[in-house]
């Protein structure tokens, strides 16, 4: 269905086009158009998409609904956002793109347009949807929100000894015990490092690296190394994985001063080899199938009218206080400080 957002947005797109016909009759062309969206993706057959949420069980769950929709088959890509931002620059300078859609994060998003890297979108039919501060801008489309905060080993950890504050990771008793996603690199670690310096400065890092944090580039690998005791605290945790967790000896911890947090965005690759399963797909991110997928998983999601349909434990998860987010402006002099810091 058309909304009169999007209406109004389809006449700025083709103002003599929606002037010349009725309401009804605009709606009634959108709709054909549309149509013939569908059934140009449903004869490319599939959709590649790289994603730099790397094990995260979201996208393949929103992906296999996409498919049971519209019977597209979708493939998927992982890797760390600064390894799929090379891979793309690489295919496309080669002329040999082989991906469709990119899911990264905002801040890599914002590069990579920059570059170039991305094509506009056209018409959606969901791109009314996003609520403040979310909106569509003609080749992004917000699809969800990662929140980020500490884990904990329980037999490891005292209550009495749990971090309630980012600044208690420099406690003296934790020094050569934190596991850390790398803040060298784009991903999890780079989003705390850039909000964590610009809410504490950077004396804060200068001390936290005195406590020789072990850091890799496992993500999802490290929540078992924590179940083990391998180290009693890991930092920055994916808050909505914690329902995955569930029987294991860990527990998420939102710290007081609120959650570093990034927002996902989703976008047609230039020479996307199929370019109208890649906009299906965009469109399918803001649908009510797809955001309560992200919502019933713990993460914001950016459409509203939704929250009374999720479950009130990833509820209460989903609606954890935001600290702050990244600034794709600062990301390459923040992933400097960061490498100069922690050597």
């Amino acid at each position: 269905m058309i909304t009169r957002r999007s209406f109004a947005r389809l006449a700025l797109l083709t103002p003599f086009a929606a002037a010349s016909l009725p309401r009804s009759a605009a709606a009634q062309a959108t709709d054909t158009e549309w149509k013939q969206v569908i059934d140009a993706a449903k004869k490319e057959g599939k959709v590649v998409v790289y994603n730099g949420a790397v094990g995260t069980p979201a996208l393949p769950k929103v992906l296999a609904a996409f498919e049971g929709k519209y019977g597209i088959r979708a493939e998927l890509l992982e890797a760390r956002a600064s390894e799929l931002r090379e891979r793309i620059r690489t295919e496309q300078a080669a002329g040999k793109v082989l991906g469709d859609v990119s899911h990264n994060g905002s801040t890599t998003t914002a590069l990579q347009l920059a570059e170039g890297t991305f094509v506009p979108y056209g018409t959606l039919p969901t791109a009314g949807r996003p609520v403040a501060p979310f909106k569509v801008d003609g080749t992004r489309v917000p699809i969800y929100v990662i929140q980020y905060g500490i884990l904990v080993n329980t037999d490891l950890v005292k209550p009495a000894e749990e971090p309630r504050s980012w600044k208690d990771l420099l406690h003296p008793r934790w020094k050569g015990k934190i596991l850390s996603d790398d803040m060298r690199a784009l991903g999890g670690g780079a989003v705390f490092f850039m909000v964590t310096t610009q809410t504490f400065g950077k004396g804060f890092h200068d001390k936290l690296a005195e406590q020789q944090p072990h850091m890799n580039r496992e993500l999802r690998g490290n929540y078992p190394r924590s179940a083990r005791g391998e180290y009693p605290i890991y930092a920055p945790f994916t808050l909505p994985d914690s329902l995955d967790l569930k029987g294991l000896p860990v527990k998420a911890i939102l710290p007081d001063e609120g959650s570093p947090y990034v927002r996902f965005d989703g976008a047609i690759f230039k020479g996307a080899p199929r370019p109208n399963a890649a906009r299906l797909l965009l469109d399918f991110f803001l649908s009510d199938a797809a955001q309560l997928v992200y919502g019933n998983l713990g993460f914001a999601m950016t459409v509203g009218g939704l929250e009374g349909k999720v479950s009130g434990e990833a509820r209460a998860i989903a609606q954890a206080k935001l600290l702050g987010t990244t600034d794709p402006k600062l990301q390459d002099e923040m992933l400097k400080l960061a490498r100069s810091i922690y050597k």
